[in-house]
Order: C-alpha cells, then structure tokens, then sequence
C-alpha cells in the first residue's frame, strides 16, 4: 500500500485560488528501477529508486507518493496495459515526512 498525495486548486469566499493537499491509500506493487531507469535517470540528475505498478483508475496525476514512512517524488507515469500505470519514483528531500 503506498499512499498518493496531490493537490486540489479551490476558490475560497475572497476569490484567492488556494492548494488543498488531498491524500489517499492504494495498492500498488512496487519493485525496484532496472538498471537501464536508473542509469539513465542518473544522467537527467534523478536518482529513481522505486516502481510502483497499480490500477489506473487509482491514479489523477499525483506528483508525490508516501511508501514505508518515506516521501518519495513521482518523475515519470507510464500507462502500461491491462489497466495498468507504473509510477517512477525517486526520495524526496527537505520535507516534513512528505504531508
């Protein structure tokens, strides 16, 4: 279970846009990057650590994910078959657990 955090844009009663930070849990199985990601990511100045393969469905876009208590960055999305979207995820510094 990884826990995907994301962001709603809403119009409070002054008419200043403002970020809410939605978060929720999903299923996913996650393996680590094959070497070819993470070489390559390396060269684009990432440092991809996880793969995250879930139902499609499950996924608006999120740029940030939770996994193991840890805060990860979501650098890249690939719509794979059956259903499928595999996030591409790397650590995230400098937050406060990611929330």
């Amino acid at each position: 279970m990884i826990t995907l955090i994301g962001a709603t844009r809403t119009q409070n009663d002054y008419g200043v846009w403002e970020l809410t930070k939605t978060v929720r849990d999903v299923f996913a199985q996650v393996d680590s990057v094959t070497r070819a990601e993470f070489f390559e990511g390396g060269r684009n100045g990432l440092n991809p650590e996880y793969k995250f393969t879930m139902f499609a469905g499950d996924y608006n876009r999120e740029t940030e994910l939770i996994y193991d208590g840890e805060p990860y960055a979501i650098y890249r999305s690939y719509h794979g078959r059956n259903d499928t979207v595999e996030l591409y995820a790397e650590r995230k510094g400098g937050t406060n657990g990611g929330v």
